[in-house]
């Protein structure tokens, strides 16, 4: 069986889009593929945070991971930066990575813009997501468009590795997801759905409750018309709140434009409200449950933690003996 790993950072809120696009392939992908699910901690300090909100950011995310169908006996779910190996192979990957390839990242050029002084961090952020990667012997790696750069270079850093220092590690593929919900802003139906975005009013939160659900919903931004109609390029507000309620309910859209025939955006916003709800509430059930209950949300990670601390170990000692690092005798 194939490896498969993702990393997703503890910061901000996960949106119904983040839990539609990513959360939900991920439980589809256990059936396929060893997973490796990583709540990447350390790359959400290349940027400033409070440390109390991140560390109960960590816990929340772990939680949503579990609710979201992810079973800890067919994956491996851990925190970052308790493996030791990441930190590790982040270095031993610095080294091989050049300043002119670092500086031409996309997300590091948009990040330092707006910034003063700029953490050495971000800028080494991409070596320590490529040693990420690499401990784990990964096979494949799903990202969006915004981390295909990225991806083209661990890959890149990859092949530099084993040419200079012998076959050592397992040079990955990148998966973009070919889903076709893609769901966007409640307010600006032509942008993503962002965890970023500074309009509370755009996203829903996957823990917003129903009265927030319900308003949000009825606040989304449709057209004049009257007519609910799936056509992105003229309707794009319609047709995003189509979309939600379609992969929510598990009902097509032209279903779903046949339950609406006839019928206002009041009773079609009160609908796709309804299905968001319906389907959050067994998710935020189990959500709270593992909150509450901290041991077995420790347990679950403890494990986690375990099983990767030896794999990722296990590539870090290959790749220390193949630069010469240590004591590793031939």
């Amino acid at each position: 069986m194939k490896t498969i790993f993702s990393g997703v950072q503890p910061t901000g809120t996960v949106t119904l889009g983040n839990y539609i696009g990513a959360f939900r392939q991920f439980v589809n992908y256990q059936d396929e593929y060893n997973c490796i699910f990583c709540i990447v901690d350390e790359h959400a300090i290349t940027v400033e945070q409070d440390p109390k909100e991140l560390s109960q950011t960590i816990r929340s995310l772990a939680a949503i991971y579990l609710a979201s169908g992810i079973d800890p006996e067919r994956s491996t779910l851990f925190i970052q930066s308790e493996v030791p190996a990441h930190a590790q192979a982040g270095w031993m990957m610095q080294t091989i990575a050049y300043i002119g390839e670092l500086e031409r990242m996309t997300q590091f050029k948009d990040k330092s813009a707006a910034q003063e002084s700029i953490p050495a961090g971000l800028l080494t952020y991409p070596p320590l997501m490529a040693a990420d990667i690499l401990l784990y012997n990964t096979h494949l790696v799903p990202v969006g468009e915004d981390q295909k750069q990225h991806m083209e270079l661990t890959r890149d850093l990859a092949e530099r590795f084993n040419k200079r220092y012998g076959k050592t590690v397992v040079i990955p593929e990148v998966s973009i997801p070919k889903h076709g919900a893609r769901i966007k802003s409640l307010q600006d139906p032509t942008k993503k759905m962002s965890k970023s975005d500074p309009n509370k009013k755009a996203t829903i939160s996957v823990l917003d409750t129903p009265k927030q659900i319900e308003k949000k919903i009825k606040s989304a931004v449709t057209d004049s018309e009257g007519v609910v109609r799936y056509d992105e390029e003229n309707k794009p507000g319609v047709s995003n709140l189509l979309t939600i309620e379609s992969v929510l309910s598990g009902l097509s859209i032209n279903d779903l434009e046949q339950k609406y025939e006839g019928k206002g955006y009041g009773d079609f916003k009160a609908g796709v409200a309804e299905a968001v709800i319906n389907h959050l509430k067994p998710f935020q059930d189990r959500y709270y449950e593992l909150m509450e209950s901290t041991d077995e949300l420790d347990q679950i990670l403890n494990n986690g933690r375990d099983k990767a601390n030896e794999i990722a170990s296990a590539t870090v000692v290959r790749m220390e003996k193949a630069m010469g690092l240590g004591r590793h005798r031939s």
